[in-house]
């Protein structure tokens, strides 16, 4: 069934909205204050952001903190692969011709930051850069799930047309929700993108005017934006790694919110503190129990099965996180996502999983509480956790006890984080605790994309049952066809997980009602998104919701 996408945002009510944006200017302090002339409109002169860590100058080849690019970038459509049916932000609209080609007409009049004019040229020539480049986080969506296999520009300068090695009806709902779009006029001459230290450029509603390494990053208003001037004039954001000195900078007034999200322990003094205000998101994201699938004895589907099943996640929600999170227990992708099958179980049975592990030869013949290989050998795995992320290294120690109800032995190993991640990267651990964002969990096609990058799986490996599924979904001409099948892989997958998931978290954001109060919810994003300094007609057709106060 051909897929259609003709969402075209009117001339008129564009400039509508541009006038209102533009006569929006309420009188607002230096410090600050929010203005109470316009409530739906509100403008602050600067609002102080804290944020964890330093992921450097936007260069998505070196480091990428999407909510952050997202500020300086815009994409062909918004505000991301997360929801259901994404609308046009860059491009005019989006036409699926066949099975394989799409036309997708370029908005006119939108300017880069550096005042160039934004053309085909740069939808054009950043495709190709992903595809043949070298790869970052948002290549993959070009170069092979799905493959671009030709980028043309039609006659009248503003269509851009693309053909697809093989069918690909969710371009519009996927790869061109996802891909930010580079100004062809500065990326050209750059020969190496990973040595790359200029400031971002983009489209997007704030300039990056400053950032300093491990201090600060700074952002000034594109008051010229295409939807709208936004709300706050200046985003200023210092980098405090430690979670301690972020929120007494918060309960100090020094910042007005922050990205960190709010300790169970924390909220109910934050609650009690003047103008200060707690909002619940979803985050879409997981923190997984990850496990070497190519070493012995994780290479084995059993017994990454009977790890699963001896896992107790409700405990590991009420002990470690005080009830804030849901337990892992429909397992990966992240239900929340609309790619989601809805009837993934991972459920937790220690007798299943002891009956599981005798079958496979893993006996105590010692008596000393633990499982020896069927080889007779002892049987003692490491988890690997940072030493930055306390709640891991505790969700960690409950592993730990868990898996002795089973007879398996693991030891705790904490790193640096530097150690951690090094490790982690180049596969040197047995087991690891961590966190995957929603790129990760909430992207259909990044779900198989992690079955040929060796993170969920290895495409070398022998995975016969997967493969024949991954080539019925790239046979499948239609959305629905395509969820169908994603479904089937995802029940396949969590019978024998390489990263299980053990809970969902609950984010908590605080922030200074005082300062700024118009905060809302993208999927995914948390509260600190583009579309909370967007005017309320450009968050209206961004799939935007309203902030969840805790009460």
């Amino acid at each position: 069934m051909e897929r259609m996408f003709k969402k075209v945002l009117g001339l008129i009510s564009l400039a509508v909205l541009m006038i209102i944006a533009g006569c929006s200017s309420s009188e607002s302090s230096s410090e600050g204050k929010a203005s109470s002339e316009n409530k739906n409109n509100v403008e602050v002169e600067e609002l102080r952001i804290g944020v964890p860590s330093d992921v450097g100058p936007l260069n998505i080849y070196t480091g990428n903190m999407d909510w952050l690019t997202d500020l300086v970038y815009d994409k062909l459509f918004s505000p991301s692969p997360y929801v259901d049916e994404p609308q046009p932000w860059l491009a005019e609209s989006a036409e699926q011709l066949d099975d394989t080609t799409w036309h997708v007409k370029i908005r006119s009049g939108i300017k880069w930051h550096d005042g160039e004019d934004f053309t085909a040229e740069d939808v054009k020539f950043t495709y190709e850069y992903y595809r043949d480049g070298p790869p970052n986080r948002h290549t993959h969506h070009v170069s092979e799930v799905p493959k671009v296999d030709t980028i043309e520009i039609l006659e009248d300068g503003e269509t851009l047309e693309f053909k697809c090695a093989y069918a690909c009806p969710s371009m519009a709902t996927i790869t061109f929700a996802d891909l930010p779009i580079l100004p062809k006029h500065i990326w050209e001459n750059v020969e190496n993108p990973r040595k790359h230290t200029d400031l971002a450029i983009g489209t997007g509603p704030f300039k990056l005017t400053a950032y300093e390494p491990d201090q600060y990053y700074q952002f000034e208003a594109n008051t010229d934006y295409f939807m709208g001037a936004p709300t706050v004039n200046k985003l200023s954001m210092p980098i405090i790694k430690d979670s301690t000195a972020m929120f007494n900078a918060l309960t100090s007034g020094e910042i007005d919110t922050t990205t960190r999200t709010v300790p169970a322990e924390l909220q109910e003094t934050l609650q009690k503190t003047d103008s200060m205000k707690l909002a619940s998101t979803s985050p879409l994201s997981i923190v997984q129990f990850g496990l070497n699938y190519e070493m012995k004895p994780f290479n084995s589907e059993e017994f990454r099965q009977a790890i699963s099943l001896g896992i107790d996640r409700e405990s590991i929600v009420s002990t470690v996180l005080l009830g804030q999170g849901r337990a892992g227990e429909k397992g990966y992708p992240h239900p929340d996502s609309p790619w989601t099958n809805p009837e993934l179980s991972t459920p937790f049975n220690i007798e299943e999983a002891n009956n599981m592990l005798d079958d496979l030869g893993y006996e105590d013949s010692n008596h000393d509480g633990y499982r020896e290989t069927p080889e007779g050998k002892e049987l003692k795995l490491d988890i690997s956790v940072s030493s930055a992320e306390p709640l891991y290294i505790r969700t960690a120690e409950m592993l730990q006890t868990q898996m002795k109800e089973i007879g398996i032995q693991f030891e705790v190993k904490t790193m640096d984080p530097a150690t951690y991640t090094a490790a982690v990267s180049e596969d040197d651990f047995e087991s690891y605790v961590s966190l995957i964002g929603p790129h990760g969990v909430a992207d259909p096609d990044q779900f198989i994309m992690s079955h040929r990058s060796s993170y969920l799986w290895t495409k070398d490996l022998p995975y016969p049952e997967m493969d024949e599924l991954v080539s019925n979904w790239m046979n499948a001409t239609t959305i629905e066809e395509r969820k169908a099948i994603s479904f089937d892989m995802q029940t396949l997958y969590n019978e024998q997980p390489t990263a299980i998931a053990l809970y969902y978290p609950e984010e908590i954001y605080a922030y200074n009602a005082d300062v700024y109060d118009q905060y809302v919810e993208s999927l995914g994003f948390g509260i600190i998104n583009k579309f909370s300094f967007l005017p309320e007609e450009a968050r209206e057709v961004s799939s935007t919701t309203p902030v969840q106060l805790v009460e």
